[in-house]
């Protein structure tokens, strides 16, 4: 990737845009990218300016304002700052000592961005880290049993159930758990959890029974990585009645190597946790149950990743290179064909009838020249796109000039006492005044 970013002209630098050398990764903002630098950005240089990024999946542009985002955090915490002076005053005199509030957001889907961001994220992640363990990947699934309400009453309850299998995991086989998960939801409400990672080799506890001072044997020590697996989350949900447990015993958990292997790479990795679920058919399992569609019991996070960091890396380029940059990639999108299922309302004018059906349109990405595509090799694509646009007829925007430095004193100038302009020394007579003054 630092090859396919190098080859991409790098505009001039300003203190708040770049890093202070060329090496330096940027880091994400927002819905952009902005640079790890704490210099001061020189007088005049405000507004927008493009950078280009790339990762292992991904090619994106965007048009951060550092300077603006800045100003808008300021005006934002001192709004909160006397908010909360307000807020205080008032319960000291009326309320007394208040309580920790409750919360009163609730959830009842998950959103189109949230769904944009895993797919962005996913595709932008190293996999290295897991392509270096050398074990297979493949997808493994934890399921809740028939009484799930008792277990899994919110979705705290179930995120409490994944760090506690976590640290399971990295006791049993003496590694932490890398890799991808996801929380979905059954057609009875149940919760299930999709996780993609290494499948370790050997038997539970072998490497703390070699190694630890005073061993101590644990639940699952001694098993295959799918029978502990069964055991192991079954202890972890830890249903009270008998019955219920023994069930999920034998069906709570399951280990699909035929769907791992499909992650061939960080886009087809991306495409395959965003689509999973998302057609007609399936769409079910991203909606919440009622029983947790109330404050403070809601799924929370409905995607994550455990021991992956970002590869993306970024260069601020001139803004007329971003721009035909932007149109390459908007074209190259479009003849990928593209498309997303939408719901179009027909109205019958005869009879008023309202009838809804399941269309397909295209895709559009990168509008307004900005955006981000998923792509299969990112640095490949970004070399390509950078050898076009070197090919283009486009003018480089002029820079600004450099600011004058305050500590100096304007230079004076002899002025004409008629007319009060800089006097011109050809048009000038005895005087100090305009010839016709």
């Amino acid at each position: 990737m630092s090859a396919a970013i190098g080859m991409w002209t790098r505009r001039e630098s300003w203190g708040g845009a770049v890093t202070p050398t060329g090496e330096a990764p940027l880091n994400a903002y927002g819905s952009g990218l902005r640079p790890a630098t704490g210099r001061r950005r020189r007088v005049g240089e405000e507004g927008p300016r493009p950078i280009f990024a790339v990762s292992p999946g991904t090619v994106a542009i965007a048009w951060p304002d550092v300077s603006r985002a800045e100003r808008t955090a300021e005006r934002q915490a001192e709004a909160a700052h006397k908010a909360a002076q307000d807020l205080g005053r008032y319960l000291a005199e009326y309320v007394g000592d208040p309580a920790e509030p409750d919360p009163t957001r609730v959830i009842s889907a998950w959103s189109a961005k949230s769904r944009a961001r895993m797919t962005r994220t996913l595709a932008e992640l190293d996999y290295r880290p897991l392509l270096r363990m050398g074990l297979r990947l493949p997808m493994t699934t934890l399921t809740y049993p028939g009484d799930w309400l008792t277990v899994a009453p919110t979705g705290r309850a179930v995120k409490r159930h994944m760090d506690q299998w976590r640290k399971r995991f990295e006791r049993a086989w003496a590694f932490p758990f890398v890799g991808i998960w996801k929380l979905e939801f059954q057609r009875r409400g149940a919760p299930h959890i999709h996780l993609w990672g290494p499948e370790p080799e050997g038997r539970a506890g072998e490497v703390r029974r070699l190694t630890a001072t005073r061993y101590r044997p644990a639940v699952g020590d001694g098993l295959t990585y799918r029978q502990w697996l069964s055991v192991v989350w079954a202890d972890v949900v830890a249903h009270p009645d008998p019955e219920q447990k023994r069930r999920h015993l034998l069906a709570g958990t399951a280990v699909d190597f035929r769907e791992g292997e499909r992650m061939r790479d960080p886009r087809r990795l991306a495409i395959y946790f965003t689509k999973h679920g998302s057609y007609a058919a399936k769409e079910y399992q991203h909606e919440v149950p009622e029983e947790w569609q109330k404050p403070g019991a809601g799924p929370g996070r409905f995607w994550g990743y455990w021991g992956l960091e970002t590869a993306a890396v970024a260069v601020e380029i001139d803004p007329a290179a971003a721009v035909w940059a932007a149109r390459l990639l908007r074209r190259y999108a479009r003849s990928q064909g593209t498309t997303r299922q939408v719901t179009v309302r027909r109205v019958d004018t005869r009879t008023g009838t309202i009838r809804y059906r399941k269309s397909r349109v295209r895709a559009e990405r990168m509008r307004g020249g900005r955006g981000f595509l998923c792509v299969n090799d990112g640095p490949a694509l970004a070399s390509q796109l950078a050898r076009a646009v070197d090919r283009l007829d486009w003018t480089p925007v002029a820079p600004l000039p450099a600011p004058r430095d305050q500590s100096r004193p304007e230079p004076t100038y002899p002025t004409c006492e008629s007319c009060g302009q800089r006097l011109d020394p050809r048009l000038a007579e005895a005087g100090g005044r305009h010839l016709g003054c």
